[in-house]
């Protein structure tokens, strides 16, 4: 049975990756970690990860950025693995999270949707096939109270796209400031935000008289907390190491 602490215990997602992990006999919540520690009636919450009543085998988080210092420094001291759903980190605190791999298993992506991560493989075959002939645009599309665009799942389809190309793609972001024709080596990102739409991503490869659009819709907040507790029970005792959705979908 593994042992897992929820970041961000009492938000929506924590919510969510309770009431997924309490319908499975793999694992089980034994605290929550959240600013706001009002009493849920199902396992204690703490403001803190020092005030933990016990040691984890997993943390999965679900936070803010600002949190990542105290959960690494906590993972490192205890040998906790982390599990990390929390967008919108500077590049300085993405190095922090390489670096924290060297001494604990930490399972890092943008998305922790299975559909949005074979998204991301179909785009680098897709890629590799149409290659400079087509153009690549990414439109996201979230709800009104997503504060950080575009959507680090956004940057992790413009990477995995980048990643499987002999061209080094230029992110755009914006063109509305832009009189000029489009460059071959543009990649634009565009993003929507608006009502309560969960999470939409559509590639769009358009060539000469044709356009192919890869496209994933999630309906629902519950695909990420799935995947994010998919993650926690194929990290639990792994070597220290930085791991992603790619061996967690090799391993199904």
């Amino acid at each position: 049975m593994v042992k897992v602490v929820i970041t961000g215990a009492n938000g929506h997602m924590g919510k969510v990756i309770a009431d997924v992990i309490g319908k499975r006999d793999d694992c089980t919540v034994i605290a929550g970690i959240d600013l706001n520690t009002t009493p849920n009636g199902v396992f204690p919450i703490v403001e803190k990860p020092s005030q933990l009543p016990e040691r984890p085998d997993v943390i999965i988080d679900f936070s803010h950025p600002s949190a990542l210092d105290g959960l690494l420094s906590y993972c490192k001291a205890n040998s906790v693995a982390i599990v990390i759903g929390t967008t919108g980190y500077t590049a300085e605190q993405k190095e922090q999270i390489k670096a924290a791999s060297s001494d604990i298993p930490v399972f890092f992506t943008f998305n922790m949707s299975l559909g949005v991560n074979l998204l991301a493989d179909l785009a680098k075959r897709a890629v590799k096939i149409l290659g400079g002939q087509f153009d690549i645009e990414i439109l996201e599309k979230h709800h009104n109270q997503k504060i950080d665009a575009p959507s680090g799942t956004a940057l992790m389809l413009a990477d995995a796209i980048n990643s499987a190309s002999d061209t080094e793609y230029e992110y755009v972001y914006d063109r509305h400031s832009v009189r000029k024709k489009r460059d071959a080596k543009e990649l634009g990102i565009s993003a929507v935000r608006g009502g309560t739409i969960v999470g939409e991503h559509d590639i769009i490869f358009a060539g000469r008289d044709e356009v192919i659009t890869l496209s994933h819709h999630a309906a629902s907040k519950e695909v990420f907390g799935v995947g994010a507790v998919n993650a926690a029970v194929f990290l639990a005792g792994k070597p220290a190491g930085m791991y992603d959705m790619k061996q967690l979908m090799d391993e199904i």
